[in-house]
């Protein structure tokens, strides 16, 4: 009896539970995914380096003459011109040279005279024969002797009164003039004491010097000898200069040297270009960025680095297919452009791909697109 009434319970409960519905599966809603539309359009491919900013010239204002700094008679940070005085050193110790040549100039200069006398006493006696030939050859080497004791003073007074001069330092150029290195007072001219005690900087044009390693090197010149398609009117390459803030400088460079050699301990080669800087603004010892064009590419289309990841050196993107559907698509990078990358195969012009949440979406998943245009951080 006991058996009955069990296998009767387990019989209404399978009926029970076979009866019952199975259970819903609940389905995620769609959600709103930011998507940037591709588009195809012309590139030019760039290359930024660092460089480094200096005047067109700088020349060091050197201490010649060793001694005490008298004085000091310009601004810092102010322009001053060719020819202005800058700084005065003690000149007692020099002016005591000059004195000291001027006098052994007037003692030779008397020597000579009292030699020139004796030679003009001979002369007429060596005529009649009333002096030997020998005493009329010793007055002409004592006259010779003190025109060249004269020559010699004269020559050693000129350099006493350059060594004075070093006493006065002046401006070389018209330029801008920076912070000195010497106070009045200090003793100047001479190692551990300062030798050079100011630069004077011609900044109405900057030179911007970088380094290409040797690679970058044989490509860009490789590519400006094939196509040659962006230079200027003197056939020079145009490169933009991009300053600290990001911000690009509004005058256009040229690259105007190239050094013969590539360094031997950095593998790097020297570049210099020339910037027209009639504001002032750049100052030499500034650090920027030189954006250098090395390729135009027609019809390029261009994805936002955010936009692609990468696994094991392959890149993808989620792209959206047909009814809003995720599509995880493998591309072929042919090269950066700022913050984009140029696509080589694997994407097409009106491509739609999702900027943004590429960890909140999946291959397969239904979202809601959101077109958005992506904004660059780089700025032209």
């Amino acid at each position: 009896m006991k058996f009955s009434v069990r296998i009767l319970m387990i019989g209404s409960a399978c009926i029970a539970f076979s009866c019952s519905s199975p259970p819903e599966i609940l389905e995620k809603p769609p959600v709103e995914i930011e998507v940037v539309r591709l588009k195809s359009e012309s590139i030019q491919l760039e290359k930024d380096f660092v460089a480094q900013i200096y005047g067109k010239v700088d020349i060091p204002i050197r201490a010649r003459a060793e001694g005490y700094l008298e004085g000091i008679y310009f601004q810092e940070g102010r322009m001053v011109n060719k020819g202005e005085l800058l700084y005065t050193i003690d000149s007692d110790p020099f002016q005591e040279g000059v004195n000291a040549a001027n006098s052994q100039l007037a003692s030779a200069k008397v020597s000579l005279t009292q030699a020139e006398n004796d030679l003009a006493r001979y002369l007429p006696l060596a005529e009649i024969n009333a002096i030997s030939q020998k005493d009329l050859d010793a007055a002409i080497a004592n006259r010779d002797a003190a025109e060249a004791m004269v020559k010699a003073a004269e020559a050693h007074l000129r350099f006493e009164d350059i060594q004075l001069s070093y006493t006065q330092i002046k401006s070389p150029i018209k330029g801008l003039i920076g912070k000195t290195n010497a106070k009045v007072g200090e003793y100047v001219g001479r190692d551990p004491n300062p030798v050079i005690l100011n630069t004077v900087s011609l900044i109405d044009s900057v030179r911007v010097e970088f380094f290409l390693s040797e690679n970058d090197y044989l490509s860009l010149f490789r590519e400006y000898q094939e196509e040659h398609r962006k230079v200027s009117d003197e056939g020079k390459a145009e490169i933009k200069l991009i300053l600290s803030d990001g911000i690009p400088f509004d005058q256009v460079g040229t690259v105007d040297f190239i050094n013969r050699q590539i360094e031997a301990t950095s593998g790097t080669i020297l570049v210099q270009s020339t910037f027209p800087n009639p504001d002032r603004l750049i100052r030499p010892g500034q650090f920027a960025r030189v954006r250098v064009p090395i390729q135009n590419i027609e019809n390029g289309v261009l994805v936002p680095q955010r936009a692609v990841s990468e696994f094991q050196g392959r890149f993808f993107v989620f792209k959206v297919g047909e009814d809003n559907k995720v599509i995880q698509q493998a591309i072929q990078i042919a090269g950066n452009h700022r913050d984009y990358f140029l696509v080589q195969s694997g994407l097409n012009s009106d491509d739609l791909v999702v900027l943004e949440a590429i960890q909140k979406v999946a291959a397969g998943q239904v979202i809601i697109p959101k077109e958005v245009t992506f904004q660059s951080q780089y700025k032209d």
